[in-house]
């Protein structure tokens, strides 16, 4: 589980970066907007998510992912913060044939989180905090 800072800053950013993987191995990173709820799920719309290259290739069966929230705290002090997540998705809501709508649904298996209040770099020394996520 995330800890209640964690899902704090995830609210407060408005977009992140979610990583997919093609049939051929080409990597696909994308700005997206996103949802997180208490259990940490975290759910990623779109006009047409189903027809997106991340639906796709979600929905052609590479469902693990990397999503990504960072942003600068402050650039003086430079203080760099964020949280990295890799989960698998699963392409919700898609109607039709070929698919088309529907939305992500990411759920973490792990996540590192830095620069979150207490976390703040020491001695210049970078130590994220990492969390193995369990499903209920």
């Amino acid at each position: 589980m995330f800890s209640q800072l964690e899902l704090d800053y995830l609210r407060s950013q408005p977009l992140g970066r979610l990583a997919t993987v093609a049939d051929d191995g080409q990597p696909d990173n994308a700005a997206v907007g996103f949802e997180v709820d208490d259990d940490g799920v975290i759910t990623v719309q779109g006009v047409d998510m189903a027809g997106s290259r991340k639906g796709r290739n979600v929905h052609a069966g590479h469902d693990r992912v990397a999503f990504l929230v960072d942003d600068l705290a402050s650039v003086q002090p430079w203080r760099p913060r964020g949280i990295r997540i890799y989960g698998r998705a699963r392409l919700l809501g898609a109607q039709g044939n070929p698919p088309h709508g529907g939305h992500l649904r990411i759920v973490p298996d792990v996540s590192w989180s830095w620069g979150l209040e207490s976390q703040a770099l020491s001695g210049g020394a970078f130590r994220p905090r990492r969390t193995v996520h369990t499903t209920g």
